[in-house]
């Protein structure tokens, strides 16, 4: 090897090789080390040695059912509740977050109220709080004598009104559908915003000189040339539902409430660390967390693939 290829060589190892070797052990290590724990029966607490036992621990943890779910679903597996509960909340995010956020964006950018940037401002402003912060805030206005409580009781009269509803399965996930709306609309609301603003102004001006409305001009330009941009919010939506963790925790309270707002984050953290006596909770815990990953993957795959199909797929 010539004396310059070799400098070349080194100088592109030097740069390379520092960030390679953090990506192997901060990233690449955990991923299959995570592979690895779920199919084997990995125990902490006992010297005899890892075997291998394939796919036995996905089965058991789609199956099992500890009975610790609600009366109206005690037959239900607790992943498959779990994901249920996941699912409810892509779908607050996928149709809740975005199209909110997407029309806030064209009212300011439109400028169809006045103090547009104060409104921008105090929507985007969840961002700037810590999500532990939130989910305790909106716990207390959701408590069982908290404001949301005394409005509820004042309308129907019934003093039980908002214990009887968290505790519902099929009522409890709406406080969290409110929250999440409520933190997550601003930061899809800038990124709509910031796209607007790099569309030629004239467009808009020649549309409404031909008489177009502000709802045609909406359907008929807004959304065709953001159609990319609202992919790329729905790909960021779905990967971000299914890791969240910290704003259903602490809003959720203690006991059947937190249990009938489990999603799949929590049902790993449950499993993995709830239960000190189980010996594959390290297992268990780590084949959810690559069930959560694909998942995450196909959905994703699923998004693009329609995007594609409507022509809107954008390179990334």
């Amino acid at each position: 090897m010539k004396k310059a290829d070799r400098r070349e060589l080194l100088t592109f190892l030097g740069f390379v090789l520092p960030g390679l070797l953090i990506y192997l052990f901060i990233i690449a290590y955990p991923i299959f080390y995570s592979v690895f724990l779920s199919l084997t029966n990995y125990n902490p607490n006992i010297g005899t040695g890892t075997k291998f036992v394939g796919l036995s621990n996905y089965i058991k943890v789609i199956t099992m059912n500890k009975g610790t779910v609600n009366a109206q679903a005690v037959n239900t597996p607790e992943f498959v509740y779990a994901l249920k509960n996941n699912m409810i909340v892509v779908l607050v995010s996928v149709f809740g977050q975005i199209p909110i956020g997407f029309i806030l964006a064209f009212i300011l950018y439109r400028k169809q109220v006045k103090g547009a940037g104060f409104f921008q401002s105090m929507v985007f402003l969840p961002q700037f709080l810590s999500t532990i912060v939130i989910g305790i805030m909106w716990r207390m206005l959701f408590m069982v004598d908290g404001p949301v409580a005394k409005i509820m009781q004042y309308f129907t009269g019934n003093p039980k009104a908002q214990f009887d509803a968290m505790l519902d399965p099929n009522r409890c996930m709406t406080p969290i559908a409110i929250a999440l709306i409520w933190m997550y609309t601003g930061f899809y609301m800038i990124i709509f915003l910031a796209n607007l603003q790099k569309i030629n102004e004239s467009m808009f001006e020649a549309a409404k000189i031909d008489g177009a409305s502000e709802v045609k001009i909406f359907f008929k330009i807004t959304i065709p040339l953001l159609a990319g941009s609202i992919l790329t919010s729905c790909i960021l939506a779905i990967a971000g539902s299914l890791k969240g963790f910290a704003l259903i925790f602490s809003l959720a309270a203690e006991g059947k409430a937190r249990i009938n707002t489990e999603v799949l984050p929590i049902y790993m953290y449950r499993v993995a660390f709830g239960n000190a006596k189980d010996p594959m909770r390290f297992a268990y815990g780590a084949t959810i967390s690559n069930i959560i990953v694909l998942i995450s993957v196909v959905m994703i795959m699923f998004s693009k693939f329609v995007g594609k199909k409507l022509g809107t797929d954008e390179e990334y």
